[in-house]
Parts: structure tokens; C-alpha cells; sequence
């Protein structure tokens, strides 16, 4: 029995079957997430390894040829790349597709701590992350004052906002941009250094011995046994201007007499312009298995919280919302379904002067929309770009079938005698017509693809 014949013999079956497929769609939008890319699944892992100093030739002799050694041991690896700059060692890891990339993930970390113990002192941890195409920045909290110095924001936006931030679900919270970290800087003077014959290394040995961090313990005395509070590191910065680098007979040299010390920040590396302003920024990074829209609700909504941990001389926004790009192609979706739906539906009205006809095509065409949008939420799909684009250009397909259809059955309507032969003989027509024209579309396509080299789009109805 086709499908035809059994809609025309159980009405009420089928009116059943839309008002649930109806339902259903509209539970599988609410519940879908929506992005503005897939999840493509990506099977790659990043190492990124910085050393202060080295070039790239010892990056590479020294860092990166132990790492390519040891991460051919990972399960599923496929091939390892490598880049050594400044200072900075860049190793990417290819998988298989279908590698287990938690596992990868686990081996690659344990890989990574191997590798360390044969490369030079003081070789910090590296930063080791999953590459995927979802984990893109949805916006920006930025932080703006009249009267604060970029580094005062920057240190208030990493340890006032940022473990705020941090404990939203579905954000993943790097540190924040746009002005250097906080330092306690001592500048030397050169000319001073000569004249009492001393080199920076003695005053950097003084610093290190005038200011060592040294557990306190505990002491007895008699029935009580208190903390013992130690001057081993010095409250006040400017206490160790009183440092003295160099003891003697006749004169004490202290740091006072060679150099300042400043409460200011590390060297500049990077900064970031807002209306041509210089300021501080913290990228609201989303998970790969997140929705962008559930991100951005949730960053607005915590908004309060994150300016209420702020001095009130700095505000903090969210700037560069990427949500429009999303809502913008759903709303186009639906203005275009619509549109089509009664556009084609006027037009079977004027031609064809079937009020029911045209009603029916205006119901089809968002019906086969939501069907798709059901289809897609059962597959684990997500609202994104390329799921809205391929809805958006089958709404053309869909006005140019349900035209030819109503067009179709009307003609046979008055050929036949018996209503129930009418409508099905002129669909089963119709489908063949659509199936020949639809495997002459798929062997054309093919036909192309091939001398393109690219590979078929389709495969054609056997």
C-alpha cells in the first residue's frame, strides 16, 4: 500500500501523525543547540611548550625532537608536526578519524611528562589543548576605566572576574588580553653599576637571598605552641630598596644606591584598541559541546555579578556579541519558509482557484521544515549555519514540488471519475516524474564532480 492510498483511506491516522510531528518539532527546536558552526570532531591535539631565551635551533634540538620522539607512542597518532620559534615550541598532534580523543588526550599528557625529564632545567609545564573548530570566542568582556592603568585591570579582571567567569557551564576561561601581567620591576641604573664595579648578577643574587620564602613552623613554649612569624619576605616592595648588594669595611652598597623599585608590569608583547582606546579584554571562549546562544544568555545574565566584584572607577561589557550571525540566519529561514509558502500559495489560488489547494501548500511547506528540523534533533544535529543553509535552499525545492503536485492532481481531478483514483494515480504520476527528473539531477552532478575531482554529492536511484 502507498502512501497516498493509505492518507486518503485514514484521514484522521494521518491528521493524528502531523499534529505529532508538529509537536515534536517544536520540542526538538526549544531543546537543539545552536551555533554558528557543527561539531566537526576534529582529531587534533596542540602542545604548545614556551622556554624564555632559546632560539629556534635549540628549541628544536633541546624541546621539540624529544616531544616528536615520545608522541609516536600515543594510540591512534597519524603523523606529528612541529614548529620552533623564539622561544616558544608549537607541536601538533593528527589522529585517525574515530580515535578515542580522551584517551589520545590522557596519553599525550603522560607522553608530555616523560618527554621533560630529558630536557634542560627549568622546562615549565607545556600547554596542552584539543584543537576544534567549535571552541571559538562568542564574544568579549571588556574592561574599561577613566583613571586605572592597564595593568590594575588586568590584574583585576584575572583574579576578581576571571573565577567568576570561569565557573559558568560551557565557558572555557583563558586569561585576559590586552595589557602585560603585573610585575615588581627593579631598574638598575647602568652608570651607577660601573661606578661601584658591581654586574646585575650580584644584584639579582641579593634580591634572591634578602627575600626567600621559608615555611614558619611552630616553637613551645610551655603549653603552647605558637606560629612563629618569619621577615623572610618583605611586606612592603619598597623595603627592599634597603637591600644591601655589597658589605664592606668603609661602605655598604644597597639597592637604593644603584636602582628603583616599581610596582609596574612585565614587557609589552601585545595590546588591544576598543574605539581606539587601549584596554583590557577577556575572551568568552565557548566548549565544543556547548551552545552559543546558551552561552551568550547565561555571560549576559552573570553580568551583574562580575561588575559588583569591580571598583566602581572600572566597567566591564560584553562586546562583540556573535549571536546576530545565528539569529539572523533563523530568522532568514523562516522568512524565506513563509514567504514561499505564500507566494506559491497565491499563485495556486489565482491559477488554479482552489482555495483548498492553496491551503494545502501553505501548510506543506512549513511542515516539511519542521519535519527536517525533527530529523535533524534525532540524528544529534545542531542549529547552526550550515543545517540552517542547506533548510534555507531546500524551501526552492519545496515550493517548486508542491506547485507541480497540486498542479498535477488538480488536472487528473477532472479526468478521472473516483475521487480516491484522482489523487493517487496523479501523485503516483507525479513521484515517478520526480524520481526520473531527481536521477537525471544526482547522474549530471555526478558527471561534473567527476571531471572536477571532487567527490559525488549524491548517489544517483538504482
Amino acid at each position: 500500500m502507498n502512501l497516498a492510498a493509505f492518507a486518503m483511506r485514514r484521514p484522521v491516522t494521518i491528521l493524528v501523525a502531523v499534529i505529532a510531528f508538529v509537536m515534536a518539532s517544536v520540542i526538538a527546536i526549544q531543546r537543539m543547540p545552536r551555533d554558528i558552526f557543527p561539531d566537526l570532531g576534529i582529531p587534533i591535539i596542540y602542545v604548545a611548550q614556551p622556554y624564555g631565551g632559546m632560539d629556534p635551533a635549540q628549541m628544536e634540538g633541546y624541546i621539540s625532537n624529544y616531544y616528536e620522539y615520545h608522541f609516536l607512542y600515543v594510540t591512534g597518532i597519524e603523523h606529528v608536526e612541529s614548529k620552533s620559534i623564539q622561544g616558544v615550541a608549537l607541536i601538533k598532534l593528527q589522529f585517525h578519524p574515530g580515535t578515542n580523543m580522551p584517551q589520545a588526550m590522557a596519553e599525550t599528557v603522560a607522553q608530555v611528562n616523560r618527554a621533560r625529564a630529558f630536557m634542560p632545567p627549568g622546562t615549565v609545564p607545556p600547554f596542552v589543548t584539543r584543537f576544534d573548530a567549535g571552541s571559538i570566542p562568542v564574544g568579549f568582556l571588556v574592561f574599561s576605566s577613566e583613571s586605572r592603568a592597564l595593568g590594575e585591570m588586568q590584574d583585576l579582571a584575572l583574579n576578581r572576574v576571571r573565577p567568576l567567569f570561569a565557573t559558568l557551564p560551557g565557558v572555557s576561561a583563558p586569561p585576559p588580553f590586552g595589557a602585560s601581567q603585573r610585575s615588581i620591576v627593579v631598574r638598575v641604573d647602568a652608570e651607577r653599576l660601573r661606578a661601584y664595579d658591581m654586574s646585575p648578577e650580584e644584584v639579582v643574587n641579593a634580591l634572591s637571598q634578602a627575600n626567600t620564602i621559608s615555611p614558619s613552623g611552630n616553637i613551645r613554649i610551655g603549653d603552647f605552641i605558637p606560629m612563629v612569624p618569619l621577615n623572610s619576605v618583605v611586606q612592603n616592595i619598597k623595603d627592599l630598596e634597603a637591600v644591601p648588594i655589597r658589605m664592606g669595611s668603609t661602605q655598604t652598597v644597597y639597592l637604593r644606591d644603584v636602582g628603583v623599585i616599581q610596582d609596574s608590569s612585565d614587557i609589552a608583547t601585545g595590546y588591544a584598541l576598543v574605539n581606539g582606546r587601549r584596554t583590557v579584554f577577556i575572551p568568552v571562549t565557548k566548549r565544543a559541546d556547548a551552545s552559543t546562544m546558551s552561552v551568550i544568555a547565561l555571560v549576559k545574565e552573570n553580568m551583574a555579578r562580575f561588575q559588583a566584584v569591580l571598583p566602581d572607577d572600572v566597567t566591564v561589557s560584553f562586546e562583540f556579541d556573535q549571536s546576530p550571525y545565528v539569529m539572523r540566519a533563523i530568522s532568514g529561514l523562516v522568512s524565506e519558509g513563509l514567504m514561499g509558502a505564500v507566494l506559491t500559495g497565491i499563485m495556486v489560488l489565482l491559477f488554479l482557484r482552489d482555495w483548498r489547494s492553496a491551503l494545502i501548500v501553505v501548510i506543506t511547506i512549513p511542515l516539511s521544515l519542521l519535519s527536517a528540523t525533527f530529523a535533524l534533533w534525532l540524528t544529534g544535529q545542531t542549529v547552526n549555519l550550515m543545517t540552517l543553509g542547506g533548510l534555507a535552499l531546500a524551501v526552492g525545492v519545496l515550493v517548486d514540488v508542491a506547485t507541480v503536485t497540486i498542479e498535477n492532481i488538480h488536472t487528473h481531478a477532472h479526468r478521472l471519475r473516483k475521487h480516491a483514483e484522482k489523487e493517487n494515480n496523479g501523485h503516483l504520476r507525479h513521484v515517478q516524474r520526480v524520481i526520473a527528473a531527481r536521477a537525471a539531477l544526482d547522474a549530471s552532478l555526478q558527471h561534473a564532480c567527476a571531471h572536477s575531482c571532487c567527490p559525488p554529492l549524491a548517489r544517483p536511484f538504482h
